[in-house]
C-alpha cells in the first residue's frame, strides 16, 4: 500500500510540474517554444506531441489498476517502485534544466530517465502484456527514447557541432535508422507492438514537418515507417519462456 501511495504522489507531482511548465511558462518559455527556436530535422510536427497527454492518461489508468489489484500476485515490487519514482524525478529535473537552457545537463537527466524506464520495462516478463503491467511502460519508454534522440540533435544544433563532418540531413537519417533498429529489436525480442507504433507516429510527424524542404529526411522517415509496419505485421512473436 505504501508503494502505491508514493507512486501516486510522484505521478501527480510530475503531471502538475509538466502542465505548469507549459501553461505558466517556466523561465518565460514553454517546452515547445524552446524546441522551435532552432531547426532540428529529427523533430516531428507539433501535433505529434499530443501523445504525451495520451501517455499520462494511460499511466493514470495504470495506477488505478495497481490500486485495484494490489492484493493479487501482480502487485508492484519495491524495485519497480524505485525505478518509476526515479524516472519521474528525472523527468521533472529534465523539464527544469531544459527551460533554464542547461541543455548539456538536460541530456544527462533525460538519459538517466531513459535508463530508469528501461530498467522498469525489463522488470516485466515478455508475456505480461496488459494495461496494468508492461504496456504503459512500453508507450512511455518509446516516447522518451525518441525525445532523447531529439534532445541530442537539438544540443548539436544549438552548439553548432558537426560530428564527422556529416550534414544535418544525413545525421537525421542515421538517427531515424538507429531508432528503427531499436524499435524492431523490442518488437522481436519482447513481442511488443506498441513500442514501434510510437516510432511510426513520430516518424510520420517528422516527414510531415520536413515536407519537400528536406526530401532525404522525409523519404527516409516514410520508408522506415513502412519498415516498422512490416515488422509489426510479419515479425514472429517470441514464445514466452516457461
Amino acid at each position: 500500500m505504501g508503494r502505491l501511495i508514493v507512486i501516486t504522489i510522484v505521478y501527480i507531482a510530475m503531471i502538475i510540474f509538466s502542465v505548469a511548465a507549459n501553461m505558466i511558462p517556466l523561465n518565460g518559455h514553454t517546452t515547445s517554444e524552446i524546441s522551435n527556436s532552432y531547426t532540428v530535422l529529427f523533430s516531428p510536427a507539433r501535433y505529434v506531441y499530443i501523445i504525451r497527454v495520451f501517455i499520462y492518461i494511460i499511466f493514470a489508468y495504470w495506477i488505478y489498476l495497481l490500486w485495484k489489484n494490489h492484493r493479487n500476485k501482480f502487485q508492484i515490487s519495491l524495485l519497480q517502485t524505485v525505478l518509476f519514482v526515479t524516472s519521474s524525478i528525472f523527468n521533472m529535473l529534465w523539464i527544469y534544466l531544459w527551460h533554464y537552457e542547461f541543455f548539456t545537463w538536460s541530456i544527462l537527466s533525460i538519459i538517466l530517465m531513459l535508463l530508469s524506464l528501461t530498467g522498469l520495462y525489463f522488470t516485466y516478463p515478455a508475456w505480461h502484456r496488459s494495461w496494468g503491467g508492461r504496456l504503459p511502460i512500453s508507450l512511455y519508454l518509446a516516447w522518451v527514447s525518441i525525445v532523447t534522440f531529439m534532445n541530442i540533435a537539438f544540443l548539436f544544433t544549438h552548439n553548432h557541432w558537426s560530428f564527422l563532418g556529416l550534414s544535418d540531413p544525413l545525421w537525421a537519417v542515421i538517427t531515424l535508422t538507429c531508432g528503427t533498429a531499436i524499435a524492431l529489436h523490442i518488437r522481436f525480442h519482447y513481442d511488443d507492438i506498441l513500442f514501434p507504433i510510437v516510432y511510426i507516429w513520430a516518424f510520420i510527424g517528422i516527414a510531415f514537418k520536413n515536407g519537400f524542404e528536406e526530401l532525404l529526411v522525409t523519404t527516409a522517415a516514410l520508408f522506415l515507417s513502412g519498415v516498422l509496419v512490416v515488422g509489426i505485421i510479419f515479425i514472429k512473436k517470441q514464445k514466452p519462456s516457461e
